[in-house]
C-alpha cells in the first residue's frame, strides 16, 4: 500500500517530466514521419501516367456507394460462416491437439491419426478442400447441401490443423514440473490438464491463434467458388454490371475493417506479455 505521505524528490520529478517530453516527442515525430511519407507515395501514384484511368475504374466514388449494399450483404454471409468456424476450428483443434499428446503405447494410432490429418490438411491448399467438399459432399449425399455449412465444414478442416499444432506447442511449452506438481497433489489427468496445464498454456499461444483468426477472416472470402452470394461473389455481380473494379475495394475495406481490431488486439497482447517477461513475472 502506498503511504499517502510520499512524495517523489525533485531529481525524480525531473526524471519523469524529461520521460514525457521525449515520448511527446517522439510521438509528434512519428506522426510527423508518417504524414511525410503518405504525401510523398500520394504524390508519385497520382502523377503516374495511368493515374486517372485507374481512379476512375477502381476508386469512382459513385460505384463505391451504389455497390456497398450488396457487397454488403454478401459481407454478412462471410460474417456468419466465419462466426461458425471459429466455433467448430476451436473444438476439433483442441480435440486434434489433445490426442497428440497423449503419452503411452497404448494411444499410438490416435496420436498416428491426429498427426496425419494435420500433415494432410496442412498440406492441401484451402481452395481445394473447398472443391472437394463443396463439390464432392453433395454429389456423394445426392442432395442439395447449405454452402454455409459446406464452406464451414472446409474451413473447420483446413484451419484445425494448423490451430491444433499451435495449441499442442502451447501445451509442451508449460514446463513438465507444472504436471508432475499437480499429480503429487492429487489431480488427475483431466483436472491437470483443465486447471494446470491449459491455463499457461493459453498465455503462450493466445497471439499465434489470433494470427491464425486473422488469416481465417480473409479466407472465409473463399467460398465465393462454391456459388455463395458473399462479399467477393457479390463484387464480382456488380463488377460484372458495371464494368467498373470499384466493387471489390468495397470488399478489400469491409475485410480490412474486419481485420483490423484483432491485428491490434494481438500486437497489445504480444507486447504487454513482452513487458511481463522483461519484469520477471510468470507468464
Amino acid at each position: 500500500m502506498t503511504d499517502p505521505s510520499f512524495r517523489p524528490s525533485e531529481l525524480e520529478l525531473e526524471r519523469r517530466a524529461y520521460r514525457a517530453r521525449r515520448s511527446r516527442q517522439s510521438v509528434l515525430v512519428g506522426i510527423a514521419s508518417t504524414i511525410a511519407f503518405a504525401g510523398i507515395v500520394w504524390i508519385t501514384v497520382v502523377n503516374t501516367p495511368g493515374w486517372a484511368q485507374v481512379q476512375q475504374r477502381f476508386f469512382d466514388p459513385a460505384t463505391f456507394a451504389s455497390s456497398l449494399p450488396r457487397v454488403w450483404d454478401g459481407f454478412l454471409l462471410n460474417l456468419q460462416v466465419l462466426g461458425y468456424s471459429v466455433v467448430t476450428v476451436s473444438i476439433v483443434a483442441l480435440l486434434i491437439a489433445l490426442l497428440r499428446t497423449l503419452r503411452g503405447p497404448v494411444f499410438f494410432p490416435l496420436r498416428a491419426l491426429a498427426a496425419a490429418y494435420t500433415d494432410i490438411f496442412r498440406g492441401i491448399p484451402l481452395i481445394i478442400v473447398l472443391y472437394l467438399i463443396g463439390l464432392g459432399v453433395p454429389a456423394l449425399l445426392n442432395q442439395r447441401i447449405s454452402v454455409v455449412l459446406l464452406g464451414t465444414v472446409a474451413i473447420t478442416l483446413t484451419y484445425s490443423a494448423y490451430v491444433s499444432e499451435v495449441i499442442r506447442a502451447g501445451i509442451e511449452a508449460v514446463h513438465p514440473s507444472q504436471r508432475l506438481a499437480a499429480r503429487a497433489l492429487g489431480l488427475g489427468y483431466a483436472h491437470t490438464l483443465r486447471r494446470v496445464v491449459l491455463p499457461q498454456a493459453l498465455r503462450k499461444m493466445t497471439p499465434p491463434l489470433m494470427n491464425d483468426f486473422v488469416s481465417m477472416q480473409k479466407d472465409v472470402g473463399l467460398i465465393s467458388i462454391l456459388g455463395a452470394v458473399d462479399a467477393v461473389r457479390a463484387a464480382q455481380i456488380e463488377t460484372s454490371l458495371s464494368y467498373n473494379f470499384t466493387p471489390y475495394v468495397v470488399a478489400a475495406v469491409l475485410f480490412v475493417l474486419l481485420a483490423i481490431p484483432t491485428i491490434r488486439l494481438a500486437d497489445w497482447y504480444t507486447a504487454r506479455l513482452r513487458e511481463r517477461e522483461q519484469m520477471g513475472s510468470i507468464v
